[in-house]
């Protein structure tokens, strides 16, 4: 029986089921089932550590046109748990084409799942939430369903867990400043995408990643001008760690900028809860308010967690590191999408200023964490 004939079947943890056809690897996979709303953008999806431990679904229809190449890679490897599609595509029809979706998900041994009503599947996210899910195919799809379901019940939540030791780098590297450099930028890799660094290392910093173990004794061995926390996977409440080597950073004055991840441990490390999103903000169409100007930006995000603050007014730092306030939040739920601390040079927002892939709306906050680390250096650290 030839791969598109065999069967395969999307189990939901609430015993939800959808049937399609096999796509990539046959077997099995478990994650946490989201959709990701982009019209374009898959590869860099696919290749986003952020997606560790999640089946992502698209609710684009036709996925696979502009086939995979090795320029729009955002990381060393696809990391998703599993992939859907309503319809992938059977021709590869782009200049900058080296592979085929399917090659790439073959390879990385990427179970995916075809032919499905990714519409309806979509719907019943949004009504029950984002949970738990498997993808079986091959000999997998013959197990009987109670099967499948105890197997999709007894896979980690991502409430809880924590994944920054599986995308983060083990080794720490450099990426040099373009044109003169204004010093090193430490970056905590918890799922860096390599556009990011490469926009740090264009505002003329030494872009120094690090591994997610790093101490706050090795950040200070580099006499960093700032520190940066990257996007990446997992839930917050399970960074402890993290937390408390930002806030040593904070007390030493270390400049600070976040995203996406960084953005929700800056909240932590500034005394703020967060918490899980019913469904997640996913995809590239993101509307996004900056308060400061008035401006609304459409935003690449990828988040399923949240800071807890309220969006207006000044905030005192319930850990004691002065006023705060939400600098950005989102206009579809009024979640919060920045921080800007008012008495120390730290801010982050919630979403992907570097758009690989997406709008360049919020490009400017790289030139904006420049700024601030130039004035640091200009007035000596005073705020």
């Amino acid at each position: 029986m030839t791969a598109l004939m065999q069967p395969a079947v999307l189990v939901l943890e609430d015993g939800t089921r959808f049937r399609g056809r096999p796509f990539g690897a046959l077997g099995r996979t478990f994650g946490e089932i989201v959709f990701a709303t982009g019209m374009s953008g898959y590869q860099e999806t696919l290749t986003d550590p952020s997606y560790a431990g999640q089946i992502v679904l698209m609710t684009a229809p036709h996925v696979g046109n502009t086939g995979m190449n090795d320029a729009d890679m955002e990381s060393r490897r696809i990391w998703v748990s599993g992939f859907i599609v309503r319809e992938p595509s059977r021709v590869v029809s782009n200049f900058r084409a080296q592979r085929s979706l399917d090659d790439d998900m073959l390879s990385n041994d990427i179970v995916g799942l075809a032919g499905v009503d990714t519409r309806a599947i979509t719907r019943h996210i949004r009504s029950k939430g984002a949970m738990r899910a498997g993808i079986f195919s091959g000999d997998d799809a013959t197990l009987t369903p109670e099967e499948q379901l105890e197997a999709v019940r007894s896979a980690p939540s991502m409430s809880g867990r924590n994944l920054s030791n599986e995308v983060s780098t083990q080794q720490a590297y450099v990426v040099p400043a373009i044109g003169d450099t204004l010093g090193a930028v430490a970056i905590l890799d918890l799922g860096v995408k390599t556009s990011t660094v490469n926009y740090i290392a264009e505002r003329g910093f030494d872009a120094h990643v690090l591994p997610q173990s790093v101490t706050i004794d090795e950040i200070r061995a580099l006499s960093p001008v700032a520190l940066f926390y990257s996007n990446g996977p997992g839930d917050p409440s399970a960074s402890d760690r993290h937390v408390e080597l930002l806030r040593e950073a904070l007390r030493e004055g270390i400049p600070f900028f976040g995203i996406c991840f960084g953005n929700q441990l800056l909240g932590r490390a500034l005394g703020f809860e967060t918490y899980k999103l019913p469904f997640g903000h996913r995809g590239i169409n993101q509307p996004v308010l900056d308060k400061a100007t008035g401006r609304v930006e459409i935003t690449s995000q990828n988040h399923g967690f949240a800071v807890d603050a309220p969006i207006d007014g000044v905030l005192d730092s319930p850990a004691g590191f002065g006023r705060v306030e939400v600098s950005h939040f989102s206009l579809n739920d009024n979640v919060v999408e920045g921080l800007r601390c008012l008495d120390l040079n730290a801010f982050s927002v919630q979403y992907h200023p570097e758009a690989a892939a997406g709008p360049h709306d919020s490009n400017y906050l790289f030139d904006r964490f420049r700024d601030m680390v130039v004035a640091t250096q200009t007035t000596g650290g005073r705020k």
